[in-house]
């Protein structure tokens, strides 16, 4: 995983329609009313000035762990901890 000191635009620009899983700047995150962890994994579909999109995007909750998210999501690069494009959005792992 990459460590948050190195994270630019240009770390994304080559994982265009790549899947990555994200982890934000966050104990947890409230979204729609549901607390989780901030762990997100799915296609990079667009890479702009200062942040990522990803579409389709799987939210990791502790009681949902496939959660599709119904729009994609935009993360700050700012917020981004670490990602990975060996880890597989279907692959199951404990969040607590």
């Amino acid at each position: 995983m990459k460590n948050k000191k190195c994270i630019q635009s240009q770390d994304f620009s080559g994982l265009l329609n790549t899947e990555v899983l994200i982890i934000t700047h966050a104990m947890q995150l409230n979204l729609l009313g549901q607390v989780f962890r901030p762990v997100f994994c799915g296609t990079v579909s667009e890479v702009g000035a200062g942040h990522l999109t990803l579409t389709p995007v799987t939210v990791k909750m502790v009681n949902a762990p496939f959660y599709k998210f119904p729009t994609p999501i935009s993360i700050p690069l700012e917020n981004i901890v670490s990602f990975s494009t060996e880890v597989p959005c279907d692959l199951v792992f404990p969040l607590t």
